[in-house]
């Protein structure tokens, strides 16, 4: 087998970050995914900078092992094809606003109908129902809906947005899950069924401290800045010459580093005495520890700190990361070869599988790359052997 997803065909007509990163996923360990694109302009992410050669280097590389075909789902042969493809597919996977496809007449219950083994998987950023369920949502605002910019940033400044694009990605993550999930009651009872996420569900859900905080004390949680909600120490520290993260609130570490810090005194002082002292005085711990960890530079405590075996790192940007030689040996990043951009460096496959294991194996598609050998082919295989 190439993959554990081998013999999986997935049909995606998602666009942007979400769901094209789901079917990434899919793809990476083997799934046969069809990346279903409009006519002429295709998904928006094709339009994203940096360029190399002349393509998005951000959409080559959340799809890439994807064919590329172009449909116009409102034009009568566009949605016959259409149809054709998924009579005989596993997956189908879309992140439009509910009941963008309904309104063609390719609902979940009509193409269920045709296919009792299709599996719907979407993605939205509310959700397929509730009193939200037609907004539009983008991970900006997802982010700041789900209480996620409300306990980011310093303590005195403004709600922070998370740099990454945290809502899509978690989503892409969610629904790949969900999709296995379906795949494997389907070998229970032999019909596929509905699956979907949304962008604010899923950034909900990574908020598992906070919402832990609000139902145990029924309070708001505070924004803490570098601060852990239930850790100490357990943050970035400065130090002579930059910084690095430190985390060292189970006792055993705590009591390691009063050492390496040489300052004993430390372990028997009332306010740090257990994690849950150090947590409520952590302003004033933070203080006494940075009047330490600034005497010297980072690479003198990196050692020390990794000798006594207290967790900590390095604060990496992120070309240092790429060029990590850990990173380099867990192959996160490899090499692929693209007909337009030539050769070029894309992120790895992050679940190892010992006996199926995915990999990158065919660079992302030109729009409409694989249209003639998708629609030219044989008649797809019948749905019922999957």
């Amino acid at each position: 087998m190439s993959g554990a997803l081998e013999g999986l065909r997935v049909l995606d007509l998602s666009s942007h970050l979400s769901g094209p990163y789901c079917a990434m996923l899919l793809a990476d360990h083997g799934a046969d995914v069809i990346k279903i694109e409009r006519p002429g302009t295709g998904d928006e992410a094709r339009s994203m900078p940096p360029y190399v050669g002349g393509e998005s280097a951000p959409f080559m590389l959340w799809n890439r092992n994807k064919r590329s075909i172009t449909l116009d789902l409102k034009s009568e042969r566009g949605k016959a094809d259409f149809l054709a493809l998924v009579d005989g597919t596993d997956i189908l996977l879309e992140n439009f606003r509910p009941g963008t496809l309904a309104r063609l007449g390719l609902s979940y219950e009509a193409l269920s109908a045709r296919n009792p083994r299709l599996i719907y998987a979407a993605i939205s950023g509310f959700g397929q129902y509730g009193p939200y369920a037609m907004r539009g949502g983008f991970d900006l605002v997802t982010q700041g809906m789900s209480g996620l910019m409300s306990v980011s940033g310093a303590k005195d400044g403004p709600p922070h947005r998370l740099p990454i694009a945290i809502s899509d990605v978690a989503a892409g993550m969610f629904l790949a899950f969900g999709i296995l999930a379906a795949v494997e009651a389907r070998h229970k009872t032999g019909r596929g069924q509905m699956v979907e996420t949304s962008l604010l569900d899923s950034a909900l859900s990574l908020g598992v401290y906070e919402a832990a905080h609000v139902f145990a004390t029924g309070t708001r949680p505070e924004r803490l800045g570098q601060a852990h909600r239930g850790s100490s120490p357990y943050q970035i520290i400065q130090t002579q010459d930059g910084w690095l993260t430190l985390g060292a609130a189970q006792q055993n570490f705590w009591e390691r580093l009063c050492d390496i810090l040489g300052a004993p005194e430390l372990k028997s002082d009332p306010r740090f005495l257990t994690n849950a002292d150090r947590v409520a005085n952590n302003d004033t711990l933070i203080a006494l520890l940075q009047a330490q960890f600034t005497k010297k530079p980072s690479a003198h405590w990196l050692a020390a700190l990794e000798a006594g075996g207290i967790p900590c790192g390095p604060v990496l940007e992120f070309d240092e990361v790429l060029a990590d030689p850990h990173i380099l040996a867990r192959e996160m990043v490899v090499d692929t070869l693209h007909p337009s951009a030539g050769a070029m460096k894309t992120l790895g496959v992050t679940v190892k599988l010992s006996e199926t294991p995915g990999a990158v194996r065919r660079p992302a598609p030109r729009l409409g790359e694989h249209t003639a050998d998708v629609l030219g082919a044989p008649a797809p295989r019948d749905a019922a052997t999957a």
